[in-house]
Parts: C-alpha cells; structure tokens; sequence
C-alpha cells in the first residue's frame, strides 16, 4: 500500500522513511513508463544522502542525475517529483485535472503530456485486490476495435503512458518494403535477358572448344539507401521522441539506412540505433547528442551534411526523409541553397511535417517557405496513420523528380 506523498522535509526525519519514499517514488516514475529500476533506486537513496535534503533544488538535481538516464525523461520526471514530493492531495488534484482535460474539445489547449502521464500514474488502484492463481483472467474486449482505430488517429503529443507504450509496439511492426532499383552489378542466372560471352568461352574449354551452353546473366536489384534527418528541438522534440522507435526499428530492418538528428548541431546516429535493444539503443543515442531539446539551425545542419556526409551515404538513387516543423531560428539563413544542393544530390526528398496536422496550416515562416520549393512530397507525421501512409508511399514506385505541376504547386505554397 503506497504511503502519502511527502515532502522533503518530513523525508530527513528517518533513514528508513526516506528509502521507503524512494522506492515509493521510483514505482511512481515507473507506472508514468519511465526505465526505472532497483538500480537507479539504490542509486537515488545513496545520492540523497551526499546533499543536503533541506534544499529542494540539490535535491531534485541528485535523483534526476541517479535515476534518469535520457534527455526526454527529465519532463515526467519533474511532473512527478513536484506531485510526489509537494502535497499529499496532488495525486487527487492531479486525477480530477486530467479527467477535465479529457473532456475539453480538442481545439482547446490541453495540459503537459507529462503532467497526463504522471497523473494516470498516481490514479493507479492502491487497494487493487491481486488475482489468484485458482481464478481466471478476466478478458474485455468491448470496444476494441474502435480504441485500435482512436489510436491510429490520435496526435502523438496528446498520447498518454499507456498510448504511447502501444503506439511502440505499433510501429515495431510496421515493414518498410522500399521499391527496389536495378544496380550494375550482374549475377548468374540461366534464364537471364543478358549473354555473357566471356564465361561461354570459358566454359567451351572444358568441353574441347565445342559451345554447348550459353551463358547469362541479370541485372542485381535492391533497396535504395534510406537518409533520415530528423529534428530534435523543443518544437519536435515530443515526436522526435516516438520517431525514434520508427527509425529503430527500420534500423535494424535493412541495410543502407542512415540516421542523422540535428537541433543546433547534426549527429550521426546510425551506429548506436543498430544495437536490438530500444532501450539501449536510445541510452547511447542521448550519450552522443548534446543539443535535445533545444535550438534549431536546419540550414547550418543542412550544409554540414552536404559537405561532410552527402557524397558517403547518397549514392544510387537514395531517398531522404526530413522531418521538421521548419521553424528555424537563423531565419533561413543558407537554407534555400542547401535544401537545392540536398534535392540534387538524392533521388526523392520527402518531407515530413507534423505542422500539417492542422486544417489551416499556411508556410507563414521564412524556414518553410524556403524549403518547399525543393522537396517532392509534402506529407504530415503526426500519428501512426500517417507512418502507415508513409510506409505505402515509399513502398510504390515514383518518378525521378515530381510533374512540373506538382513543383508549381509548392512554389505558389511558398510565396
């Protein structure tokens, strides 16, 4: 049975008070779908007792240190140590917030994911009676079909722990089948469309010059090579965050696909997604990026990939997948020149913007209406329908670049 929150000043009475509201705390963070196990807990005890508890800062400083491990984290975590650690009614207050969040309109603003999150965590049943093992699971399966459809249309940002946790699962199954493109490369194949004299002859030798068989050959086909850069600022960190599973899980799918994140900075990613585990995958990504959650520079991004990784990764026909709202920071600056050099140095450049979500979505920003001139689709990726459209557009053949009315259409977008 959870005890009451407490605060931290009643947590310095007792060593045995203050490692019982640890471990309280740390099955909180776990219930709002944070990694939290018994190591950071021990962790989180033992780095509680090197500070001094009558400071709240140094005090959240030293749990969040011990117990979190990824940048996108640090929100639910604050969420949850202002709840747990303040006021014994804030798990109430938090319940009766959310249930009213949920019954706004979707236009009105809507509470923190994170605050959403922390407050289910907190409204677990304490009194919850366990099953035996002599009774049976119950099963309800009312309304399944229609949760499974609510959730294919449900904004990532609006999603809650246990949204999010079955989006996951989701997207671990989703097949990204690209179209494949002939190569240069020839393999033996008796009914293949192309003679190969050379090894004719030389099979004639071993039968006394005498040509009995023709040997042939066909064209080697496969997967063009996939580019993702993927924007991890402020503005996209929230899906950033779910994109990541997408990009793992393509990841470890195929061969040929490279990640890059970029917020103020680009990262190269590619090897640290290779890893099986997302888990672990994700831990040694946020080891190597040092900007999550902050700025954006795309076109600084954009010329630092171009002139230092576009002529390794974008050979034989690549396609390119840039996700971002567009938002840039410099104000465009450079921008339109690297996305031109971008969208001629690939086959197909898509561009993915969670933006376009909205019915009333204009290119107001001088970011957007730099880039669209230069990109072949213009889609929205802000939910699992739309990976799914994503998955079915890259699955079909398209042309090298788009109809002249097809360009015409993003310039007019853009002006």
């Amino acid at each position: 049975m959870t005890t009451p929150s407490p605060t931290l000043a009643a947590a310095t009475l007792a060593g045995p008070t203050l490692a019982a509201n640890v471990m309280h705390f740390a099955r909180l963070l776990r219930r709002a779908g944070l990694p939290v196990g018994p190591a950071e807990t021990i962790a989180g005890q033992q780095a509680l007792s090197l500070v001094d508890l009558g400071n709240r800062t140094e005090a959240r400083t030293a749990l969040r240190t011990a117990m979190i491990h990824r940048h996108e984290h640090q929100d639910v975590f604050d969420q949850a140590f202002t709840l747990f650690w303040r006021d014994p009614t804030a798990a109430e207050q938090a319940v009766a917030m959310a249930l009213l969040e949920a019954q706004k309109e979707k236009k009105q603003d809507r509470a923190p994911p994170g605050s959403r999150r922390v407050a289910e965590a907190m409204a677990q049943p304490r009194d919850a009676k366990p099953r035996t093992e002599d009774e049976p699971p119950v099963q309800d399966a009312v309304l399944t079909v229609s949760d499974r459809e609510r959730l294919q249309r449900m904004d990532f940002e609006a999603m809650s722990a246990d949204d999010i946790a079955e989006a996951k699962r989701e997207i671990r199954r989703l097949v990204l089948p690209l179209d494949l493109r002939r190569t240069r490369r020839l393999r033996a194949d008796p009914f293949g469309p192309v003679t190969d004299l050379r090894r004719t002859i030389r099979n004639s030798l071993r039968q006394g010059g005498e040509i009995l068989t023709i040997a042939r050959n066909r064209q080697v086909t496969r997967p063009p090579p996939l580019v993702v850069l993927c924007d991890i600022s402020g503005s996209m960190s929230r899906y950033a965050q779910i994109l990541l599973h997408f990009l793992h899980a393509v990841t470890n799918d195929r061969d040929r696909v490279h990640v890059f994140l970029f917020g103020t900075r680009l990262s190269n990613v590619t090897r640290q997604l290779r890893h099986r585990d997302p888990e672990a995958a994700f831990q040694m990504v946020s080891h190597v990026v040092p900007d999550w959650s902050g700025g954006t520079r795309i076109g600084e991004a954009l010329e630092e990939f171009n002139h230092s990784w576009a002529r390794r990764v974008l050979g034989q026909g690549a396609i390119v997948l840039l996700i971002t709202d567009g938002l840039d920071r410099d104000g465009a600056r450079g921008l339109a020149e690297n996305m031109d050099r971008l969208h001629r140095s690939c086959r197909r450049l898509i561009w993915l913007n969670p933006l376009l979500r909205w019915a009333g979505f204009e290119p107001k920003s001088q970011g957007i209406r730099a880039m669209l001139p230069h990109v072949d689709e213009f889609r929205p990726v802000h939910n699992l329908a739309s990976l799914r459209a994503l998955v079915d557009l890259l699955s079909r053949p398209a042309p090298q670049r788009p109809p002249l009315a097809r360009v015409g259409e993003l310039e007019r977008m853009a002006s």
